[in-house]
């Protein structure tokens, strides 16, 4: 990382959290569309992935509250 980088790097880092997301989108905001499109098409290929198991039948489906209640077991530890 050059010096440059590594000095507004610092900079951000110590902004408050609400300005550095603020940042943060506005930087994803500024990098070509190819990027966004590639990730889209990944999503999708994952989506149509996890919904082809759903309706198959293999998925193995957990419901809510079951996902709250380990979180919140994790978290006790």
């Amino acid at each position: 990382m050059s010096t440059s980088l590594e000095q507004l790097a610092s900079q951000a880092i110590a902004l408050s959290p609400e300005d550095r997301a603020r940042l943060a989108d506005l930087l994803l905001a500024s990098l070509p569309d190819e990027a966004d499109e590639s990730l889209d098409e990944a999503w999708d290929q994952e989506i149509q992935r996890r919904l082809g198991a759903v309706e198959s039948g293999t998925a193995r489906l957990v419901s809510a509250t079951d996902v709250h209640a380990a979180a919140h077991n994790i978290y006790r530890r």
